[in-house]
């Protein structure tokens, strides 16, 4: 097992994916790549106006 696998074999196990089906877990994966995508762009935006604040 590589360090890729073993990653996603971790990610499944911790948050219980590997007894979902697999439209399940993809389903429960774009949930949290849309999250992930809503939080980074909100921070990068709210840097930009704190560092623009700065100057």
């Amino acid at each position: 097992m590589n360090w890729v696998q073993r990653k996603i074999f971790l990610y499944n196990v911790t948050f219980g994916l590997y007894m979902l089906d697999w439209w399940e877990r993809c389903l429960f994966n774009m949930l949290v790549i849309v999250l992930m995508w809503f939080i980074f762009y909100n921070s990068s935006r709210y840097v930009t106006v704190f560092l623009k604040g700065m100057q």
